[in-house]
Formats: structure tokens, C-alpha cells, sequence
């Protein structure tokens, strides 16, 4: 900790002459000292007191870039990904199973209303989780988000009727699945600077795995022990990973407790690079999760068998795997906006060039990889760029701002494709249509964030 020295022989200087400058260009006074005109010593003073803040964040030198704790803290925050969304990346085979069976009065776009409340809760719980995490540390929303998460999964596994599938798998699950997404990308944040792209890339690995694993179990377990029990299996393994998280998933600075004010949260949109980025990432996701959601109802539109259409989810995430962690070692070395631009280039060009004007089993299932390559490099690399442009003291706050403006696309996505469907008479042309454009306005806006931040010259960015 940094200290200050002072001595004085004969008279005390009056306190204006030990006025601190602090890096961010705030000065700081000291305390009344003393009122003896004569004091001979006064004592070292830690520069914190004076500022008043216990925890002033090292520079950005000082990361340890690992360590032991540091790459804990990495595994477990990849069990949360695996347990979090790599759950809500299971959307397509809900979408089909309720549309085909326990749901199958309601519409594709009421159905589709569940999938798109669990992501909307993923990400739309940046900002309570946010605040927690800068109040509490990890600890709580862990381990509160861990009993959510899995309460509601359990529930889901008995819910008959429309209704109460929402409220369970809809808005308790992914409430607990919020609590225990964002710790993980944001205290492993503070461990690493240079390799953040690196760490966060095999922390947002765990999703793809997740999103392999879950679906294969479901597809495979429905048939022999029911909807239920196929459900709570997948609960009982989500409990066990994220148990595992509790136990070393851990921040490098300790909690700091500020009363909340909402103009905080506002405060980063006002900075052009950081809201030109908020609504990059909202078109983007609005366009991104329709083929997420609807990929394997329209492979069996097409003429897919079954039992091939339902291996697209797997196919998808199990691809994804790469997008999610080559783009972002490699985005380190080229710069993380120049990558996200390339990858959200390709998910464009993938949606309108092969997944509109194509059709047949080989075309759908080419599709599925190279788009889960894209889209999930463009989910690995969204909390790289809010940490690129944020003090690392405010990642909280600004991923929070982030990705609760872009979980409204999230929420409304689905279900606008699924109205699309029903208005084009189950055609799947005008959605493909729809998501593509949204898709290709994000990745214009990711552009102009990019040329925002670092101007026409920089070339790693």
C-alpha cells in the first residue's frame, strides 16, 4: 500500500500544502492533524485513508495474468457457463419438444415465449447481479443463484400446463442462471488483462460444452424415463457443477459497498464507443438467437428426419466450441473489436447466403457448424469488449448496462420470428430474412464502435 511521508521541524503547513492528486485527476485533502502549532512528527498516513476507499484497483501491470486462484477461478466460472447458458442453448429442442407434445395447442410464437423469457433473465439480471457482486462479492448471488437455478428446473420437470412451464423454466431458472453467469465472466476479469481474451474464450468454452451435453441427454433420456426425470437429471448434474463454482469461483478485489444510483448504470451511454457497442450487441443478438431457436423446427419444415433434425442443437453448440474459444485467443493478438467485426460479418453472410437460399439435410447441417462457429464467437467475445472499454473497477456496472439494454432483443426476437412464421403461412423465408438484416445493422454498429474507441489508425483494437 502506498504511504505518505511528512515532517516538520517547526511550524505545521497549513493542510492545502498536502493536497494529493490521485491518478483519475480527483484531490484529495487530509484529515485535520493536529492543532499544536509546533508538532515535530507526524505519522505515515496509507494513501486509502486519505482517499477514503479501501481498495484502490492495482494498475493494470500488476495482473497477475493467473496463478493458481486465478485460473480456479476460470474452471469454475466455466462450470457456471456449462450450467447457465449452456442450458438456455438447449432452446431448440424445448421449442420442438413443447410444440410437438405437452404444448401443442399453443402457436410457435406463444411457445417461443419461454425460450426468449430465459434469455431475456440470463442477461437482462446484469444489473441486480451487478450490484451484488460490487456490495457482497461472488459468494451470494453464487450460491442464491445456484438454489434458484435448480429449484426451478425441478419444478419445470412437474409443470403440466402452459403457464406454469413459463413462470418455472421462463423467469425462476434463468433468474438463478443470471446469478451465477455474470460472476463468472466478471470476476475472472480481474485476474487476467493481457490473456483476458484467452480466459474468457475457454470460460464461454463451458456454454458449448453445455450446450452439447444437455441436449443429447434430453433427446436420449425423454424417450426412456420420461420428460420429468429427464429434466431432473439435468438438474442434479447442474447442482454438482455449480457447487464446484461456489467453491472457487473468486474476485481479486474485495467487495466495496456503494449505495445504489441508477444514474450509474446510465452514466457509460453517454460515452459514444460504449453506447455505439450497446446497440451493436442489441441487433445483433436480436437477429443471432432466431436461428438458435428455430433451427431444428425448420430442418424438420424442410423434410429432416427426426432423428437427425434433433442433433442440429448439439452439432451447433458442440461447433461453437471453437467460435467460442480459438476467435478469442486469437482476438488478443489481432484485437478484440477487429475479430468480433470479422465474426459478426460471417454470421450475416451465413444467414442470408447459405440458411435462406438453401434447403436439405446436408445444407442445414453445414449451416449449424459454421454458424455456431460465428455466433459463438459473437456471445464469447460480447464481454471482452465491455471489459476492452471499461475500468476494470466498472465492469459490474457497464456489462451490467450492456446486457440488460441487448436482453430486450433477446426477449423479443424469438417471438417476432415465430409471428413472422405464422404470417408467411409456416414459411421460413421472411424470418430468415429478418434476423440476417439484424444481424448485418450490429455488425455496421460494431464497426462504428470500433472506429469510436480508437479512430482511423488503430489497427490492433
Amino acid at each position: 500500500m502506498s504511504r505518505l511521508h511528512f515532517q516538520s521541524q517547526l511550524t505545521l503547513p497549513s493542510q492545502s500544502d498536502f493536497a494529493v492528486t490521485d491518478s483519475d485527476g480527483t484531490t484529495w485533502g487530509l484529515p485535520p492533524l493536529a492543532t499544536n502549532r509546533y508538532a515535530h512528527h507526524v505519522d505515515t498516513i496509507p494513501l486509502s485513508e486519505i482517499r477514503g476507499d479501501s481498495d484502490i484497483p492495482k494498475p493494470s501491470s500488476d495482473f497477475p495474468e493467473g496463478g493458481r486462484q486465478g485460473w480456479l477461478t476460470v474452471a469454475g466460472a466455466s462450470a457456471c457457463l456449462f450450467s447457465s447458458f449452456g442450458w438456455i442453448n438447449c432452446v431448440g429442442v424445448f421449442q420442438d419438444q413443447y410444440q410437438f407434445n405437452q404444448l401443442k395447442d399453443y402457436s410457435a410464437s406463444d411457445i417461443s415465449w419461454i425460450s426468449s423469457l430465459q434469455v431475456f433473465f440470463l442477461v437482462f439480471g446484469g444489473l441486480l447481479v451487478g450490484k451484488m457482486l460490487d456490495d457482497y462479492g461472488p459468494g451470494l448471488p453464487l450460491a442464491l443463484g445456484t438454489f434458484l437455478h435448480v429449484f426451478g428446473l425441478m419444478l419445470t420437470s412437474v409443470a403440466d400446463n402452459y403457464v406454469s412451464i413459463m413462470l418455472c423454466q421462463g423467469v425462476l431458472s434463468p433468474i438463478g442462471a443470471s446469478m451465477v453467469f455474470y460472476p463468472a465472466f466478471n470476476c475472472a476479469s480481474t485476474w487476467f488483462l493481457k490473456k483476458r481474451g484467452a480466459a474468457l474464450g475457454l470460460i464461454a468454452m463451458g456454454s458449448s460444452i453445455g450446450g452439447v451435453i444437455f441436449p443429447i441427454m434430453l433427446i436420449n433420456l425423454i424417450p426412456k424415463i420420461g420428460f420429468g426425470w429427464s429434466v431432473r437429471s439435468c438438474a442434479f448434474l447442474i447442482l454438482g457443477l455449480l457447487i464446484f463454482a461456489n467453491l472457487t469461483v473468486r474476485s481479486r478485489f474485495s467487495p466495496n459497498k456503494k449505495p445504489f444510483v441508477a444514474k450509474a448504470f446510465l452514466l457509460p451511454l453517454a460515452e459514444r464507443p460504449f453506447a455505439l457497442l450497446t446497440a451493436a450487441i442489441f441487433f445483433f443478438y436480436w437477429g443471432m438467437f432466431i436461428p438458435i431457436t428455430f433451427i431444428v423446427v425448420e430442418a424438420k419444415a424442410q423434410g429432416m428426419p427426426n432423428h437427425l433434425a434433433d442433433y442440429l442443437v448439439p452439432i451447433l453448440n458442440g461447433a461453437s466450441i471453437i467460435g467460442r474459444t480459438v476467435p478469442n485467443a486469437l482476438a488478443d493478438k489481432v484485437g478484440h473489436f477487429n475479430m468480433m467485426i470479422s465474426m459478426a460479418t460471417l454470421t450475416t453472410v451465413l444467414i442470408l447466403g447459405v440458411w435462406l437460399p438453401t434447403s436439405g439435410s446436408a445444407a442445414s447441417i453445414v449451416f449449424a457448424a459454421l454458424f455456431g462457429i460465428s455466433s459463438g464467437a459473437g456471445i464469447g467475445l460480447t464481454p471482452v469488449l465491455c471489459a476492452h472499454i471499461s475500468p476494470v473497477d466498472q465492469i459490474n456496472i457497464r456489462s451490467g448496462t450492456a446486457f440488460s439494454i441487448s436482453a430486450f432483443a433477446a426477449l423479443t426476437g424469438s417471438p417476432i420470428g415465430g409471428q413472422i412464421i405464422a404470417q408467411s403461412h409456416g414459411s421460413f423465408d421472411n424470418v430468415k430474412v429478418f434476423a440476417g438484416v439484424a444481424c448485418g445493422i450490429g455488425t455496421v454498429l460494431y464497426i462504428a464502435a470500433r472506429f469510436a474507441q480508437g479512430g482511423l489508425r488503430a489497427k490492433k483494437l
